[in-house]
């Protein structure tokens, strides 16, 4: 009977395995260049006194690294206090999927001509917007970029859906 328990078994813990690339995927939403990217014992200060809860720098990169995964509860809800992520980001994958895919577009309108073609296309026609989006898709393909996730917000209706 052992054998058939859920996945989130002590024997089983893949949302654990995963904190290390969570943080890390955090870490570089909050810090793109890696060049301004603080070390870990400067992060873990910036947390504490942003937060006011105590991680060392030294567990803060073992956590990163995957060295350790024995992180308390009282430690996750550190890390998502000071990266502004729902605590179940760490732990539940659909819920870290949601963020990243919120990471993603604000990295993505840190561009400054990015965030300039979305205040641009504001106001404009669903059928107007189609239009562009479609031009996007195929600039992206001339360029052999990958086809961007959708960003869903329940808003993203395309014009024929729009005509009904």
């Amino acid at each position: 009977m052992e054998k058939n328990r859920p996945s989130s078994s002590p024997a089983n813990k893949p949302p654990v395995r995963r904190i290390d690339q969570r943080l890390t995927e955090l870490i570089t939403a909050l810090y793109p260049d890696e060049r301004k990217r603080p070390g870990y014992a400067k992060l873990a200060r910036e947390i504490g006194e942003t937060t006011g809860g105590a991680i060392s720098g030294t567990y803060l990169w073992e956590l990163a690294t995957g060295r350790k995964r024995n992180v308390t509860l009282e430690q996750l809800d550190v890390l998502a206090q000071f990266f502004d992520v729902p605590s179940e980001y760490f732990l539940n994958d659909d819920v870290a999927e949601r963020v990243n895919s919120q990471l993603k577009l604000l990295g993505a309108l840190r561009d400054t001509r990015v965030r300039n073609l979305a205040l641009r296309a504001e106001g404009l026609s669903p059928q107007t917007l189609d239009v562009l989006l479609t031009m996007v898709d195929e600039a992206r393909r001339l360029h052999h970029l990958p086809a961007p996730a959708d960003v869903d917000d329940g808003d993203t209706n395309r014009s024929e859906e729009n005509q009904g």
